[in-house]
């Protein structure tokens, strides 16, 4: 049993720190999306900056669903993997994965559904 233990703590400790800091910056959008007039903290001024293209593209991907109905938790995980697919090389299925793995981690039962719905579109419109 103590073996069990020991793997379960080995891959706690094997968290890509990628997926970690996506997170803590989940969490800030998420935050900011309650006070959006307040001045946003240092990891977010990049994002907060193409918040009107950002918010552009996920209207496109998504236009059965006005931004004003989109849960604020996927909302920003949306926000926060468009910004990333724009501004990094980080591959585009590596970002959808990511998204969906957010959503089931914070979102609600149907977020991974919609989420991989709508950057499964992104994907498709830049090929």
């Amino acid at each position: 049993m103590s073996s069990d233990i020991q793997t379960a703590d080995n891959k706690k400790s094997e968290v890509d720190p990628r997926h970690e800091k996506r997170i803590e910056l989940l969490k800030l959008l998420f935050a900011f999306s309650f006070r959006p007039k307040q001045e946003p903290v240092e990891q977010l001024k990049k994002i907060v900056a193409q918040l009107s293209e950002i918010d552009q593209t996920i209207s496109a991907l998504a236009p059965e669903r006005p931004l004003s109905e989109i849960s604020k938790i996927d909302l920003a995980i949306l926000r926060l993997i468009v910004f990333e697919w724009t501004s990094s090389k980080t591959p585009k299925k590596v970002l959808i994965n990511e998204a969906i793995e957010l959503a089931k981690e914070f979102g609600s039962d149907a977020s991974p559904k919609f989420i991989n719905g709508a950057l499964s579109q992104l994907l498709e419109d830049n090929k």
